[in-house]
C-alpha cells in the first residue's frame, strides 16, 4: 500500500499553505453552491475566500478550487433568503484565518462571525457568502502533548503522541 501525502501542512504557528492545486483530477468529493448572480459570487469566492477559477462556461458553472481537493462548483440556482443550517469547511494555516476574515468583511461587512477556539484543537472562522452558503475555514492549531487539551482529546479516545522525556 502507498502513504498518502495530504495537502495540509503540519499544524504550526508558522506552517505554509500549500499552492492553489491547478491540474485536472477525479475529484473524490465537491459542492455545488447555487448562485443566482455568478459575477458577485466568483468574485467573494476569488478575493474573500481565496478560491481561483479553474475554469467557467458562463451562466452554467464556475469550477472553483483552492488546495487540492477543496473543489467548489457556483451553479445556477435561485437567491436564498437566509443561510443553510448545513455548512462546509476547508482546512487553511493559522495565519491564513484573520486575513480570510479582513477580506471577506471588505467585500461583505457583517459577514463571518469568530474566529472561534473549538475543543478539537482548531481555530474557526464562520463566513456566510453572497449565496447564503455557510463556509467554515478552519485551522488546526499546534498540540502539546503534555497540555490539559491533549489530555482531554485522550480521554475522548483520540491517539495523540506522549510527550517525549528528555534524554539525560
Amino acid at each position: 500500500m502507498s502513504e498518502y501525502t495530504s495537502p495540509v501542512p503540519v499544524p504550526a504557528f508558522d506552517a505554509t499553505a500549500p499552492e492553489v492545486y491547478r491540474e485536472i483530477y477525479g475529484m473524490p468529493m465537491f459542492v455545488n453552491v447555487p448562485t443566482h448572480d455568478f459575477a458577485a459570487s466568483k468574485d467573494f469566492w476569488i478575493r474573500g475566500l481565496g478560491f481561483i477559477d479553474l475554469f467557467s462556461i458562463p451562466d452554467r458553472v464556475t469550477h472553483l478550487r483552492r488546495w487540492a481537493f477543496q473543489d467548489v462548483l457556483l451553479v445556477p440556482g435561485e437567491r436564498v433568503g437566509e443561510a443553510a443550517a448545513m455548512s462546509i469547511s476547508f482546512a487553511c494555516v493559522l495565519r491564513q484565518i484573520d486575513e480570510v476574515a479582513a477580506r471577506c468583511e471588505e467585500l461583505v461587512p457583517g459577514c463571518t462571525s469568530g474566529p472561534r477556539e473549538m475543543p478539537w484543537n482548531s481555530i474557526e472562522l464562520t463566513i456566510t457568502t453572497p449565496e447564503n452558503a455557510r463556509v467554515v475555514m478552519t485551522a488546526a492549531q499546534p498540540l502539546d502533548p503534555r497540555s490539559e487539551r491533549a489530555e482531554a482529546l485522550r480521554a475522548v479516545g483520540l491517539k495523540i503522541p506522549e510527550a517525549e522525556t528528555p534524554k539525560a
